[in-house]
């Protein structure tokens, strides 16, 4: 349990407490804060949002745009070791009850949320229609810190939803990609950030394995290694991240192509593994280099996000809290439930199929994902303040879920 709150502690604390700052912020000088958010960093800049024909860098774009990428390549390396590694979490055929599961766990709230919205008329859709994706996020800490807290460290459960989350994770960089574009799309864009990608790639990872072929000291993988370190997929971050920008596609997610080119060890243990620290493979070198870095990123990114009056509730934070607190659990029980049952692909043994609809509670803590989601579906204003409000509520979810753990008897097992 404590490697668990060591992770949340370094990435999730800075992140509330940002959160709780915003909120207190605004509720009392609404004005100052917002004042804050839109600070001006550097008119007439070469990188920003668009503002009369020309951009400008303010402190919500910084942390936003840029800062966020830090953030969103960490999500993507696990991602990436649990799909291309041979052990990874989400391959094989452990990993298709989750991945149904998962899909369901999307389906489910967006079914809800557009359902709820259509309800309610065509005036309230046309206006919160735009924000389904913010119901389909799992926060990754925070879900699995409460899995522990339900089910036990030592219930297969855990893992179960480990791997529902990675691959939430995954869907959810995918859906920012595709359906919320940063602004008009120039495609062609893309091009400078794939070429960055590949050249990094062959020039300072494949190419010196391949000179390296037979020789068990390889000096040239060694020699990139001690003179340039992380250098080259810095530069190829940064070019990357610029292609994504001038793209339209949103530029947090600029990273992305980068990370699948650096070295990376043979095997992972899992994001909560005490082991995972004692790899010194490139790509989990810079991952722990980004790791205080990113802490504060998330300070920030909950600072400037996360304040919203309570005056702002509205149509979207019902919407928002009712796919995520209903469509998750329904959405990954039957799902599940279908992989498990009628597919006949089955589910960890000691793991009873009841147990899918707690862990659809624990995972409808969306927070950190859908506070972002919610950013970029809706223009700033009372929408998207609402739409907000209902991603911060989503907590709700661990108190739902422990109380659903006792009724459904939930047999909690410790390590």
């Amino acid at each position: 349990m404590y490697r668990v709150w060591n992770f949340v502690a370094e990435y999730s604390l800075l992140l509330i407490l940002g959160a709780i700052t915003a909120l207190i912020w605004a509720n009392t000088n609404p004005d100052s804060y917002h004042h804050f958010v839109e600070f001006v960093i550097w008119d007439h800049a070469p990188i920003g949002h668009l503002h009369d024909g020309h951009r400008t860098l303010t402190l919500h774009y910084l942390v936003n745009d840029i800062l966020m990428a830090l953030f969103f390549a960490i999500a993507a390396k696990e991602v990436w070791e649990a799909v291309i590694l041979k052990n990874g979490s989400l391959r094989g055929k452990k990993a298709a009850t989750p991945l149904f599961a998962t899909a369901g766990g999307m389906f489910g709230p967006i079914l809800v949320y557009l359902g709820l919205a259509t309800i309610m008329g065509s005036d309230t859709y046309s206006a919160v229609a735009n924000g389904w994706a913010i119901p389909t996020a799992t926060d990754i800490a925070f879900s699995y810190l409460v899995g522990r807290m339900v089910f036990g460290g030592g219930h297969p459960a855990v893992r179960f939803l480990l791997l529902l989350a990675i691959a939430d994770d995954a869907a959810g960089l995918i859906i920012l990609a595709i359906f919320y574009p940063s602004g008009d799309l120039a495609p062609v864009w893309l091009l400078l950030s794939l070429g960055a990608a590949i050249g990094v790639f062959v020039f300072f990872n494949w190419l010196p394995r391949r000179m390296d072929r037979g020789n068990q000291d390889r000096p040239c993988s060694s020699w990139m290694r001690a003179n340039l370190g992380g250098l080259p997929y810095i530069l190829a971050g940064c070019i990357s991240w610029y292609g994504f920008m001038r793209s339209g596609l949103h530029p947090a997610l600029g990273l992305l192509p980068i990370v699948p080119t650096i070295p990376h060890a043979d095997r992972a243990f899992g994001i909560f593994s005490e082991a995972e620290k004692y790899l010194h493979d490139l790509l989990n070198v810079l991952e722990h280099a980004l790791k205080h870095p990113v802490e504060i990123v998330l300070f920030f990114f909950g600072l400037l996000n996360a304040g919203v009056e309570f005056s702002a509730m509205g149509d979207a934070t019902w919407l928002v809290l009712a796919g995520l607190l209903v469509g998750k659990p329904v959405g990954i029980f039957i799902f599940g439930w279908i992989a498990a049952k009628p597919m006949g692909l089955g589910i960890p043994q000691g793991m009873r199929i009841i147990d899918l609809v707690v862990i659809g509670c624990v995972a409808a803590i969306g927070f950190t994902v859908s506070l972002f989601v919610a950013s970029v579906a809706f223009d700033a204003g009372p929408v998207q303040d609402a739409a907000k409000m209902g991603a911060l509520f989503s907590f709700a979810a661990a108190i739902i879920s422990i109380f659903v753990g006792k009724l459904l008897r939930v047999e909690k097992r410790e390590m």
